[in-house]
């Protein structure tokens, strides 16, 4: 689909805000031509074309890519990435830029991701520094930063060259991320990125096509995650009529499984959001059902999102081995923590996974 005027305008204005992309993430090809790295799709972009996320494009034969913006950006806390096993009760600084290589119908970040393909999509980058972001992280007292809002995969280097400056004084980093990643943008990231968030849709093939991916890349993403030593939270948002079935949850919980049964798999609640306007809300109980298929596959860490104080433990953590309470939460409020510093039970010294101090 060719942009509209206010897209075209945009992303004008994006184009002057690039740098040359990674030398990990671009294979040269005969007559100027490229192959991306950043995600999943492994875009050939030809010499004055873009890739699928618009915000990667060949000019002369070289991949230029976003630096230097933020479309989004805020501090809050880190259990709204969400992450459960990372640092509880701290904030995060989060910053997004423009673009994704998906189209989710239901996306609620929309106005950084669509826009680049919605023209009613109206957010503006903010010119800004790495060193900026580390300062605003230190001023708000954080204790992580990541990259959210759109997909960082295709905003990979920007997103190293903030997190090399927050790992210098002594930040966490994470990508809060949709998945469709390569081997070689996760290793590109492995050194400056501690925890990886990806949102695992569904487990349907045709499911994904209609957001614009491939089933087999996500799940290969969380093996190659796993294998490569980042911390790795799991997301499903449970979208009645999409990927809200019996069969469907079992093989997403069984998956996981496979991979680490110490993975913490978070269902979340769907809301009515952007263009996905006909399926009805999540319940507490819908939720609830999933934690206890997530429970039966021999997941040890499973949580109900977005529906406060309505979803009884699962919204807590507890020891496997003695089931005692460990870290007590109302929605992103931390009531009680109980993890040891060395991310170990207080009551039976079971080591839970994570990143606790």
């Amino acid at each position: 689909m060719p942009l509209g005027q206010k897209a075209t305008s945009l992303a004008t204005m994006l184009d002057e805000l690039t740098t040359e992309g990674a030398p990990e993430l671009t294979e040269h090809l005969a007559g100027d031509a490229l192959r991306c790295y950043a995600c999943g799709h492994r875009c050939l972009i030809k010499e004055g074309k873009r890739g699928i996320c618009k915000v990667r494009y060949n000019e002369q034969g070289r991949l230029l890519v976003p630096t230097n913006y933020v479309a989004a950006l805020a501090c809050d806390p880190t259990e709204k990435k969400p992450f459960f096993h990372a640092l509880p009760g701290s904030d995060t600084l989060t910053f997004g830029m423009l673009g994704c290589d998906l189209h989710c119908a239901y996306c609620q970040n929309w106005l950084t991701s669509q826009a680049l393909r919605d023209e009613s999509a109206g957010t503006r980058p903010q010119i800004v520094s790495p060193d900026r972001l580390v300062a605003l992280a230190k001023a708000y007292g954080a204790a992580m930063v990541g990259s959210s809002y759109n997909e960082p995969l295709i905003t990979a280097e920007w997103a190293v060259e903030v997190f090399k400056r927050a790992k210098a004084e002594g930040f966490k980093t994470a990508f809060i991320s949709n998945g469709n990643a390569t081997p070689q943008v996760l290793d590109y990231l492995r050194p400056w990125t501690d925890c990886y968030k990806i949102d695992l849709k569904s487990m349907s093939d045709r499911n994904y096509r209609q957001l614009g991916g491939v089933v087999d890349n996500i799940l290969e993403t969380v093996k190659m995650v796993h294998e490569r030593g980042f911390w790795e939270e799991i997301v499903t948002l449970v979208i009645p009529g999409f990927n809200d079935s019996e069969d469907e949850l079992k093989r997403a919980a069984a998956f996981i499984a496979s991979v680490s049964p110490d993975i913490p798999w978070h269902v979340t609640a769907f809301h009515q959001d952007y263009h996905m306007q006909e399926n009805a809300n999540t319940t507490a109980e819908q939720l609830i059902r999933a934690c206890e298929i997530g429970r039966a596959a021999g997941l040890r860490y499973i949580y109900a999102g977005n529906l406060p104080g309505r979803v009884g433990r699962w919204e807590n953590t507890y020891c496997p081995a003695c089931d005692e309470l460990l870290v007590e939460r109302y929605g992103y409020i931390i009531r009680k923590m109980r993890v040891t510093p060395t991310g170990q039970c207080p009551k039976c010294a079971t080591i839970i996974p994570g990143i606790w101090a």
